[in-house]
């Protein structure tokens, strides 16, 4: 009886050198095209390339491109809801592709199926990235602006005469200093600065990017100790831009970004500022939980090649009670 000889397999510290070298280099290439990044490591976010104003306010001119998923076209939804622009400026829904690594298109009035389409429509042989939001122009067939922080300037002044909200003013001009501070600080350590996490590609870039981000969080939980809002008693600009990342921070900033020092939940003026923006009317409807789960775990491949999106956590705690009332309401 003869024995079977075994074949011989490569020793486990060989094997392991070998795959993690091939996944390093794969991942490294991934990394380049999703996030690019500096000569630290550092990721670089590239600027958004239309930069338009709108030419004339008429109902119904409007559409915004958008991805549920997406903190930045999420503000222009939040503006659209607070300033009641529901019946005057429309919403596609783009929906990303992770085969295609695209942003495709379902029922779009333009006839287009994906979003690099419409790109093209507005500008023939555009080479760019086509990101959303874009505030769509569908008279002259033209992006308006793609540039998520100028498209809330937009939708606050320019349609109040059809608005159901017009005495709100999301960005008035005694506050306009204050606002335009938290907004540049924001952006670059807790806006952009989850994605610095998350896209650092050394460990450098990592520990100062999450250094900034909780510093700035801190900063953040200490003044809302003493004001509902971040530039006083009302609602502004400061409040959506900084919501949309809140919003998604427990869910998958934490945990698939490396934001791991602290859930917004936990702390002490953050989380009920979060429960008291998510209650404002219209704004849970802008938000879809499970939209943005898919959209991070499943399409993020470098930084989670299996795609397994977790069940959690659960929606109601942005549904208890906030107890912020004890600041100066909301006017009307």
């Amino acid at each position: 009886m003869f024995k079977k000889k075994k074949g011989k397999s490569l020793p486990p510290k060989m094997l392991v050198g070998l795959a993690k070298f091939v996944w390093t280099t794969l991942w490294k290439i991934m990394m380049s095209q999703l996030a690019p990044s500096n000569k630290e490591g550092e990721y670089v976010r590239p600027a958004s390339q239309f930069r338009g104003e709108i030419g004339t306010s008429e109902m119904g001119r409007y559409t915004l491109y958008v991805g549920l998923g997406c903190p930045w076209a999420h503000r222009t939804l939040v503006v659209r809801a607070l300033k009641g622009l529901e019946e005057v400026i429309s919403v596609t829904i783009a929906s990303p592709s992770g085969e295609e690594g695209i942003w495709l298109l379902e029922g779009d009035k333009e006839g287009c199926r994906s979003l690099p389409e419409l790109y093209q429509l507005a500008e023939p042989g555009y080479t760019g990235r086509s990101t959303v939001p874009v505030l769509w122009d569908t008279s002259s067939k033209k992006i308006v602006n793609n540039e998520s922080a100028e498209i809330i300037v937009l939708l606050n002044r320019e349609f109040n005469q059809f608005a159901k909200n017009p005495g709100l003013d999301l960005y008035p001009v005694e506050l306009r200093d204050k606002i335009d501070f938290w907004n540049e600080k924001i952006y670059h350590r807790v806006n952009n600065g989850v994605y610095r996490c998350g896209f650092a590609q050394t460990q450098t870039a990592y520990d100062k990017a999450c250094d900034e981000l909780f510093a700035t969080l801190d900063e953040i939980d200490a003044v809302l100790a003493r004001s509902r809002y971040l530039c006083g008693t009302e609602v502004s600009l400061a409040d959506v831009r900084l919501f949309t990342t809140l919003f998604r921070f427990d869910v998958v900033y934490y945990g698939l970004f490396k934001c791991d020092r602290s859930r917004i939940q936990d702390y002490h003026n953050l989380g009920p500022y979060l429960r008291d923006m998510y209650q404002l009317p219209g704004i849970r409807d802008t938000c879809s939980l499970e939209e943005v789960k898919k959209d991070y775990y499943g399409n993020l491949f470098p930084l989670n090649p299996g795609g397994i999106i977790p069940s959690g956590p659960d929606i109601k705690n942005l549904r208890s009670p906030h107890g912020r009332e004890k600041f100066i309401p909301l006017r009307g």
